[in-house]
């Protein structure tokens, strides 16, 4: 038996789904370009072109960085340049692309983000602008303070959409911070501290040396000078002697001589009184005699020259009492020019030496101090005089040993030295007379056996023959 075989109809299959195309970017050139004129890449966005959005995006990055940082015109101009070309870029690469004849939305994304861009680097641009010319005008003005204040008011949107026009007021800024540096200084220089006043002047001039600055460094020049004298008449003394003899440097930083001029003999002349009153003699001297050097046609000067005497003879009478309270008068005589001269009539006098007869001397001879003395009288150890007379002497123990004694005036040697010059008046030996011949003399020997009196004696003066003796060098 045989089979046939049988097959089953079956229906053809469906025939596979058409896919859809995908749909066709039609970019608006304009909006394209629009967008891209904002600098975030919103035409490329338009485009879907998502890799030039990024490039665009670090581009422009990138020239902010440079441009916050360097702040240089030429960071400026290369965003501008990639602003150009993003744009033409832009319209170029969407006009290429099959598009529609115009696309309203596009056109409205594109100016709604672009046109707010643009207007907030325009306004931004334009205060930074006011901004700089307020710190101009404080500049010009001297007005370190309003100049700082203008400055603050910028923010990182000011600096972003104009880094070069900025930049003049932060150097400013940092000029004037230096000009407080210097003010610091300089009014520690104010106390007489003569490192201060160079630091502080150096600063003025590396500011000056800056263009544009001459009128904040003079302000602050003025506003330091117009605080002299300051209370302390020396520590403006010290302060002017700085100024004076500071090198000229030909510069607006001269005029403090000016200063010098008005300020120095005032200031020099009650420096020196307040010396005198502290009885600082040899700084009081050098004082009045540096107003009477620098300023010889200053009205001050005959009262200069009066403190000058004054503080000499203070001077020459310290020297005189020390020597004086030293016994070194005699080895070193000084003049003490404010005593009375060595004259006729009373002269007082001062004793130094051997006291042994001019103790005896009446006290009315006798000065208290070399304040009111007129001469200093140096007397030394007495000797033999002149001979006055001779007689025999019996010794007591030995009566067959009989001795002639000569008896002596007592010479003196006496300086006298005229107080008023320190000069030396008179060099003699004074002889005192006395009693000669006694009934009885005493003695001492140190030899065994050896009974006889000296050969010599003095006279046995008496105190009117001493003040005789001496009367002639008070009593002229």
């Amino acid at each position: 038996m045989s089979y046939t075989p049988q097959y089953a109809w079956q229906p053809p299959p469906p025939p596979p789904p058409q896919t859809q195309p995908p749909a066709v970017v039609t970019p608006d050139p304009l909006a394209v370009a629009v967008g891209n004129a904002s600098l975030l890449g919103v035409g490329y966005v338009l485009m879907k072109r998502w890799g030039f959005a990024i490039l665009n995006l670090m581009v422009v990055g990138s020239l902010l960085i440079f441009l916050l940082v360097l702040k240089k015109p030429w960071c400026e101009l290369a965003l501008v340049a990639w602003w150009v070309i993003s744009i033409v870029h832009g319209f170029f690469l969407a006009n290429a692309a099959p598009r529609k004849a115009s696309d309203l939305p596009q056109r409205v994304v594109a100016f709604a983000i672009t046109i707010p861009v643009l207007l907030a680097v325009g306004l931004l641009r334009y205060d930074a602008g006011r901004i700089a010319g307020e710190v101009s005008e404080a500049r010009e003005a001297g007005d370190c303070t309003k100049l700082i204040n203008a400055q603050d008011e910028l923010w990182l949107g000011h600096r972003v959409v104009d880094a070069p026009g900025t930049e003049q007021g932060d150097v400013d800024v940092q000029l004037c911070d230096r000009l407080g540096r210097a003010k610091g200084e300089l009014a520690i220089g104010l106390t007489g501290d003569y490192t201060a006043l160079r630091d502080g002047f150096d600063v003025l001039g590396s500011v000056l040396a800056e263009p544009g600055h001459e009128k904040t460094v003079d302000v602050t020049l003025k506003g330091w000078l117009d605080d002299l004298p300051v209370k302390d008449p020396c520590r403006t003394v010290r302060v002017t002697d700085w100024l004076r003899q500071r090198k000229p440097t030909n510069d607006l930083l001269d005029q403090s001589r000016a200063t010098v001029t008005k300020t120095a003999p005032a200031a020099i002349t009650a420096c020196a009184d307040r010396l005198l009153s502290q009885k600082n003699w040899e700084a009081a001297r050098a004082s009045y005699q540096q107003l009477v050097s620098q300023y010889p046609k200053d009205a001050r000067v005959a009262k200069a020259r009066a403190g000058i005497r004054q503080a000499t003879l203070a001077i020459e009478l310290t020297q005189v009492r020390d020597l004086l309270a030293r016994n070194a008068y005699c080895d070193s005589p000084a003049k003490f020019s404010g005593a009375r001269p060595y004259q006729r009539g009373f002269n007082s006098g001062l004793f130094e030496g051997d006291d042994e007869m001019t103790k005896r001397l009446p006290a009315s001879w006798r000065a208290s101090d070399a304040s009111n003395a007129v001469m200093v009288v140096c007397t030394e150890e007495a000797e033999d005089g002149t001979a006055v007379r001779t007689c025999p002497y019996r010794s007591e123990s030995n009566p067959q040993n009989v001795s002639d004694v000569t008896f002596h005036k007592i010479a003196v040697p006496v300086k006298v030295y005229e107080l008023r010059t320190g000069r030396l008046v008179s060099n003699t030996r004074v002889q005192i007379n006395g009693t000669a011949c006694p009934s009885r003399i005493t003695y001492t020997t140190y030899l065994t056996g050896w009974d006889y009196p000296p050969s010599t004696q003095p006279v046995v003066p008496s105190t009117a023959t001493i003040q005789a003796a001496f009367r002639y060098l008070f009593l002229r």
